[in-house]
C-alpha cells in the first residue's frame, strides 16, 4: 500500500512538471455532505460485536460530511489530473432486536450507528468543457477510526447508550473507484456530485462481502 501511495506522489510530480507548458496548476478546497452505506453482507460485518436475536436487521445509509484539499494539474487544454486528500465520514445504521456481546442486554427496537472516519486519497482524470466537468479515477482510503454507538429502549425508556471502538473489526485500507460531474465557475467556486464505489471487503478478515458505497455533494473553491 505504501508503494501505491508513492506511485501516486511520483505521478503527481511528473504531471506537475509537464503542466508548465499546458496551464496553471491550482490548489483547491472542497467540502460537502456524504450519504454512505454498505452493499453486500452489511449486517454480518459487525458479527464480532452484535448477537442477532430475531433474524431481522434493517440496514440504512448514514449521512455525514467530507472536507479536504486538492491540486489540479493541467495536462492539455481540456484535461487535468487532480489528486486530493479528504476527511470523510462513512458508515451505516442497523436497527432491529439484537444484543451487544459481553453486555448481557437485549435491545428491543435497538439501533447501532457505525461511524467510520476515513482519509480518502483520490486521483482523478478531469475533463473541463466550458465550465462543465466530468471526472473519474481510483481512490485509496485509510480508516483512521471506527466508532459504534449503540442505543436500546423499551416503551420510550432508554436502557442502553454506549460507545464501542470497532476499529479492529474493519479493514484499515479500502481501494475503490470514484467519479462524477461538476461545474467550475469563472470566479473560482465549483460544485460537484460524485459516487464512490468500494472494491475492498470492509471486514478485517476480508471474509465478508460488504463494501463501501457513498454519494457526495460538494462545493469548493480553486485558488
Amino acid at each position: 500500500m505504501k508503494t501505491k501511495i508513492l506511485l501516486v506522489l511520483l505521478l503527481f510530480t511528473g504531471m506537475n512538471a509537464f503542466s508548465q507548458n499546458q496551464g496553471v496548476t491550482t490548489v483547491g478546497i472542497k467540502a460537502g455532505v456524504l450519504s454512505s452505506g454498505v452493499r453486500g453482507e452489511a449486517a454480518n460485518s459487525l458479527n464480532q460485536l452484535i448477537d442477532q436475536t430475531n433474524g431481522i436487521l434493517k440496514t440504512t445509509d448514514r449521512t455525514g460530511f467530507f472536507a479536504g484539499v486538492n491540486v489540479n494539474v493541467p495536462v492539455s487544454k481540456n484535461l487535468s489530473i487532480e489528486p486530493g486528500a479528504y476527511y470523510s465520514q462513512k458508515g451505516y445504521d442497523l436497527t432491529g432486536d439484537f444484543g451487544i456481546k459481553d453486555l448481557g442486554l437485549l435491545g428491543v427496537n435497538a439501533k447501532a450507528d457505525l461511524l467510520n472516519q476515513y482519509i480518502d486519497l483520490p486521483l482523478l482524470l478531469k475533463g473541463n468543457f466550458g465550465g462543465f466537468e466530468v471526472f473519474a479515477g481510483p481512490q485509496i482510503s485509510y480508516l483512521a477510526k471506527s466508532d459504534l454507538k449503540t442505543t436500546a429502549g423499551i416503551l420510550g425508556i432508554n436502557l442502553l447508550n454506549k460507545d464501542i471502538d470497532a476499529s479492529g473489526q474493519f479493514n484499515r485500507w479500502d481501494a475503490g473507484l470514484t467519479g462524477g460531474i461538476g461545474y467550475q465557475f469563472s470566479n473560482g467556486f465549483n460544485i460537484s456530485a460524485s459516487y464512490d464505489y468500494g472494491l475492498s471487503k470492509m471486514d478485517a478478515n476480508k471474509s465478508v462481502n460488504a463494501y463501501n458505497r457513498a454519494v457526495r455533494l460538494g462545493i469548493g473553491f480553486q485558488f
